[in-house]
């Protein structure tokens, strides 16, 4: 017996249409299904392959602004990805936390309209111990990207540089 991966994961919420609309528009994701009577919404990166991966329900009671989960993350398939996200953020005025180097990923932490952490991220085929995190600009090439990346990874420093 072995678990194989994470099927879906969940939110409660306060306003529905608010997050629906934040899910689908700003993340892409696909409405595979929904319960307007028990105000349920169902969603998919790939509603070909899976029916959901991600479900909000009215329904929540702890104050925005308490901790729930740690985040949600919401892997990309390629550095172009990132930089997209990252000016549709801007553009949008989506909250953004930080823009972090892993070593291993590349990953923009941001919260939804009732305060939960995401991420957004891109796996790099590299092994670096965990937990590392630098802050890095999005908003440059992606030689720039690559490199400065490199660069935090050797530069000696703290591998760990927390949000201030």
């Amino acid at each position: 017996m072995a678990i194989t991966g994470l099927g879906h994961t969940g939110l409660w919420v306060y306003d529905l249409p608010k997050m629906r609309d934040f899910y689908e528009r700003m993340m892409g994701l696909t409405v595979t299904d929904e319960d307007d009577d028990l105000g349920i919404v169902f969603f998919s990166a790939r509603p070909d392959e899976e029916h959901h991966e991600f479900v909000l329900q009215k329904g929540r009671t702890s104050a925005i602004g308490d901790k729930q989960q740690h985040q949600i993350s919401w892997r990309v398939a390629s550095i172009d990805d990132i930089r997209a996200f990252h000016r549709l953020f801007q553009q949008e005025n989506v909250e953004v936390q930080q823009e972090v180097t892993h070593g291993n990923a590349f990953g923009i932490y941001f919260f939804d309209p009732e305060g939960n952490r995401n991420e957004v991220y891109l796996r790099i085929e590299k092994d670096v111990r965990q937990p590392f995190r630098k802050s890095i600009d999005f908003g440059q090439e992606p030689e720039q990207i690559y490199a400065e990346a490199e660069r935090l990874l050797a530069d000696g420093g703290a591998a760990y540089q927390p949000v201030q």
